[in-house]
């Protein structure tokens, strides 16, 4: 309706000017200056219709049940052309640290003004507050107060955030204890969505209020670095680290060495290399993941089953030469 009456007043104006110019203009020229803001007003209406708003949703509620289809009707329901991007819908239940991992990875590769609807929220019908935060790259988060920004506030920055009170902003006459996903995050995230102004969801809160994990960060020493296996990649069982390459690069190592690695009470001697094919079937290896992180997995195997991981454990690697 916006983009009609909008068209409507262009089209008023400009016939209008070149009414007062008929005088001295051929008439072809008028109805060619008309296809020609035609054309224009078309393109611009057919680029908004081709790129709809985009909600991208993460859950741990799996998809045995119909959870998640609730969640994208109500959706749906508020704003129909809404373009719904299931990001997973596995997280492991329960993991905020999962869940913020996941967004960290995911929101570089979303354009400003998608939002983002979380809902891992094992406090759920708690004190635990329900928010929509922004954030400094024109993205917003509409998710439990829980944990799940830690990742991406450390990267990118919070501009603002406020709890979701408003009753308009959230769905049925009385809402669940425990299926927030369906009252609150998800009729939030489509009015945000939809343009709606997202000031009027409620009350704003201070940015350093926010819950944030606690998490630990490598440690670089003489010795070598102190760090943590914080879980593992998928079904494939890769150990995901909290080491960054450009951290493994100060141990000094070369691609094709053995690094000597010790992951809670074991130890071992793994090959460093560029990808799963350049060590043989069924042996260990380590890499640099998609994510830029020090990684280690078996080709085409299960690295933590293999060896009896189970995240988070300490990782110790120590410099070359050592």
């Amino acid at each position: 309706m916006k983009i009609a009456g909008a068209k409507s007043q262009l089209f008023y104006h400009a016939d209008a000017v070149l009414k007062r110019r008929s005088s001295t203009r051929p008439r072809i020229c008028r109805v060619a200056w008309l296809l020609i803001l035609l054309a224009v007003s078309g393109m611009a209406s057919a680029n908004a219709e081709k790129y709809p708003p985009t909600i991208v949703f993460m859950t741990d509620f799996g998809v045995v049940d119909d959870s998640v289809a609730l969640c994208k009707g109500v959706m749906y329901s508020i704003m129909p052309e809404v373009r719904i991007v299931d990001l997973t819908h596995q997280v492991t239940p329960f993991s905020i640290l999962d869940g913020a991992r996941f967004l960290y990875g995911a929101t570089p590769y979303y354009p400003a003004g998608t939002v983002f609807v979380v809902v891992v929220d094992p406090g759920v019908g708690s004190t635990r507050k329900a928010i929509v935060a922004k954030s400094k790259r024109g993205q917003f988060f509409v998710l439990p107060d829980n944990g799940l920004l830690t990742l991406v506030e450390q990267r990118d920055g919070i501009e603002a955030v406020r709890e979701i009170t408003n009753p308009d902003w959230m769905i049925g006459s009385k809402l669940s204890s425990t299926f927030h996903g369906r009252d609150i995050f998800s009729p939030a995230g489509a009015h945000v969505a939809r343009g709606d102004d997202w000031t009027k969801v409620g009350p704003e809160m201070p940015v350093a209020s926010m819950v944030r994990l606690d998490l630990k960060a490598p440690r670089l020493d003489d010795r070598g670095i102190s760090a943590e296996v914080i879980a593992t990649d998928g079904p494939f069982g890769n150990l995901v680290t909290n080491v960054s390459a450009e951290d493994f690069s100060k141990l000094g190592y070369q691609r094709g060495q053995e690094v000597p690695v010790k992951i809670g009470d074991k130890e071992m001697r793994v090959k460093f290399v560029k990808t799963f094919s350049d060590v043989p079937l069924s042996q260990p290896l380590i890499y640099i993941d998609s994510r830029g992180r020090f990684a280690m997995a078996v080709n085409q195997g299960n690295f933590a089953v293999t060896y009896g991981v189970k995240p988070p454990v300490e990782l110790f690697i120590p410099r070359a030469g050592q």
